[in-house]
């Protein structure tokens, strides 16, 4: 078990220090921005839905190493899929990660976002983890106000 979080941590690391789809998307044609007041994590997330499908997406902004690190794992589990498969992903990701720390999870069709599912054991950093995803979420609906984690 501890050869598997120190891969998860590695993992997380690598995303905080390299995030991938960081940026701005000019030709977004949706977004939403989301934060987190309890410990300032900020950002924006762009997206490029055409015929419901997700061609392209790119998050800015600033926060902590969870919060970098789950906002890069979900452009990078979304792009090429249809906006049904987001909520799907979106559904399971929340489940995991706000289910209680001694209850069982299935983390099995998360991919590479089964790395955030420890963070069920730190209910601060469950909000830092969840951002970019609430955030998602608005965009998809459309929803002009921020989001927020409180």
């Amino acid at each position: 078990m501890s050869d598997l979080r120190d891969l998860y941590q590695e993992v997380i690391l690598d995303h905080t220090k390299h995030p991938r789809n960081f940026g701005t998307l000019e030709h977004a044609t949706h977004r939403a921005q989301g934060r987190n007041p309890l410990c300032g994590d900020q950002l924006a997330l762009f997206l490029e839905v055409v015929d419901g499908l997700v061609r392209d997406l790119r998050f800015a902004g600033k926060g902590c190493a969870i919060s970098t690190a789950s906002a890069s794992l979900l452009t990078e589990a979304l792009k090429g899929k249809t906006t049904d498969e987001a909520h799907e992903i979106f559904a399971r990701f929340h489940e995991v990660v706000t289910t209680p720390a001694d209850r069982p999870i299935d983390v099995s069709r998360l991919g590479k976002l089964a790395v955030l599912a420890g963070v069920r054991e730190f209910p601060m950093r469950v909000k830092c983890a969840s951002l970019a995803w609430h955030t998602l979420e608005a965009a998809l609906a459309g929803r002009a106000d921020p989001v927020t984690t409180e």
